[in-house]
């Protein structure tokens, strides 16, 4: 049903806790295949992976053409691109059957998973809140809160593309607010420091512009 494409690049540390959030799905059949596209990890990354009988695809220092080369050799209808630092939450599987089973081959549609971070103080409250209310605002979620789209709809629009930082973004945007749904379960993220909330919201104002992404890459 699903292959579940995770770029690595030195994430021993964060690979298990994401991996422990797709065994009930693997169980049930919702996940048919993990796929690591690692760039070159010199950690025990491969090790972890090669353990949990993921695929690993050998790829480049570019998360774009990681997840490119990973999708190009996934094998089933639907594509989860889900980062190593983030775990789904219990009964994330229950509710994405539910999506698949209700998707409709002319009018196609890709899902976000609801943001999170395992932090319990006010802080991560607030950048949960943040985050989300960008999904809301410009439908134009963060690539840490997971991507399940159609293969067919995947190839259609030309798959991610070599852009430096802003691959998550220039994809959901030819996915498009319409056919971009945001489901109640939660990606849960490990707290890490991130780019301030002046420049989040730049990026998304510019994006809404359709500014292309190659001129925002080094912003």
């Amino acid at each position: 049903m699903i292959s579940v494409v995770v770029p690595t690049d030195n994430s021993e540390r964060l690979l298990p806790r994401c991996f422990d959030s797709l065994i009930t799905a693997a169980v049930r059949g919702v996940v048919r295949e993990v796929i690591v596209s690692d760039a070159g990890s010199t950690d025990a990354t491969l090790l972890i992976a090669d353990g949990a009988g993921a695929h690993i695809v050998h790829s480049r220092k570019n998360r774009s053409a990681q997840m490119a080369d990973a999708a190009a050799i996934a094998k089933s209808d639907w594509l989860l691109f889900l980062h190593p630092q983030t775990a789904l939450e219990t009964g994330w599987e229950a509710e994405v059957e539910s999506f698949i089973s209700q998707a409709v081959m002319e009018r196609p549609r890709a899902a976000v998973f609801r943001f999170a971070l395992e932090d319990f103080g006010g802080e991560a409250r607030r950048a949960e809140a943040k985050a989300n209310l960008r999904t809301a605002l410009f439908a134009l979620p963060y690539g840490d809160q997971g991507l399940l789209i159609p293969k067919r709809l995947y190839l259609k629009l030309g798959g991610y593309r070599a852009l430096c930082d802003m691959e998550d973004a220039d994809l959901v945007r030819r996915i498009g607010r319409r056919r971009l749904v945001t489901l109640r379960s939660r990606a849960v993220n490990v707290a890490r420091p991130h780019k301030s909330a002046l420049r989040g919201l730049a990026l998304a104002l510019l994006h809404a512009l359709r500014v292309p992404s190659r001129l925002l890459a080094n912003l």
